[in-house]
């Protein structure tokens, strides 16, 4: 319950401090930077190489890459059909496709399944979200935003993006079963730590609530794919298609029936695409998916057993 008070502290300590003018208006900037380039490879160090590999993580993995690759295909098409803007598509692909797994999903997950359900979390998180981030993720903000670049440099875009390479080396140390001394570990534990109250921070500071936005229409879309049609499809594929009813299935849905990711919003908003809109889909999108998440979470447990 703490760790949930502590995401709407956070969000209203972001907007709160919008008021105060010794804050300098690029402090979002400054903010998201330090969780692209220092607290997110930190975390990516510090769980990888606790990780076992087996067989039995690639289900879970793959939620997020269906989720984005579902994403994509939505909101792309929909871009084309209706010509959008490209930083319109291409905010809703990263936004929509990119489901909060850590930030809100670790407490909600820890408070339904315990510790046993946060195993399956991590592997959902780290190949699952946070590389999609990291890779798919970066391609489709370098290729929707006004920036111009060959292959060769989106390409060096892509595997100079720290969370990434700290990934490489977490995978390299998972598979060789080699772990940092525990000094260094847990301190990556603690600046880890220290990405879901400064990323929320933020996403607050920048968010600005509105009777009338003309973002509406889209945060609906938006939202009504991350919270309803995404947990339908891994219910359907996972549970009627595949059969599976265990843990992992309950968590599997329940992750992807997650908010909008945090740091999907920061890389849409730094690289351009539609800063108010990715905010939006964050600050709404966290307090709308405690109401959905209860929903799937009795109709999991109805007919997962």
């Amino acid at each position: 319950m703490s760790s949930i008070l502590l995401l709407f502290l956070c969000l209203f300590i972001g907007i709160g401090i919008q008021r105060i003018n010794n804050f300098p208006k690029n402090t979002a900037v400054v903010l998201n930077q330090y969780i692209l380039f220092v607290a997110l490879p930190a975390m990516a160090l510090y769980y990888l190489p606790k990780i076992a590999l087996s067989w039995d993580l690639l289900l879970p993995a793959s939620v997020a890459w269906i989720a984005f690759g579902l994403s994509f295909l939505i909101f792309n098409s929909l871009g084309k059909i209706y010509n959008w803007s490209k930083k319109l598509t291409g905010c809703l692909i990263i936004t929509a496709g990119l489901g909060n797994t850590s930030f809100v999903g670790i407490p909600v997950i820890q408070a339904l399944y315990g510790d046993e359900g946060l195993n399956t979390l991590i592997i959902i998180d780290l190949p699952g979200t946070f590389v999609a981030l990291s890779t798919v993720g970066v391609l489709v903000a370098t290729l929707y935003s006004n920036q111009k670049g060959t292959g060769d440099s989106i390409l060096r875009k892509m595997f100079t993006f720290p969370p990434l390479l700290a990934f490489f080396v977490g995978l390299i140390l998972m598979i060789l079963k080699i772990d940092f001394p525990t000094a260094i570990s847990d301190t990556f534990k603690q600046l880890s730590a220290t990405i879901s109250p400064i990323a929320l921070i933020s996403v607050g500071y920048q968010l600005k609530f509105k009777s009338y936005s003309k973002h509406f229409k889209f945060l609906f879309l938006g939202l009504s794919f991350q919270l309803l049609i995404l947990p339908l499809v891994i219910l359907t594929l996972f549970y009627f298609v595949l059969g599976r009813t265990d843990l992992a299935t309950k968590v599997s849905i329940i992750e992807a029936a997650m908010a909008p990711m945090i740091t999907g919003s920061i890389l849409a908003s730094t690289y351009g695409l539609k800063p108010e809109l990715s905010n939006m889909m964050v600050g709404y999108g966290i307090p709308i998916s405690f109401i959905t998440l209860a929903g799937w979470y009795f109709l999991v447990e109805y007919l997962v057993v």
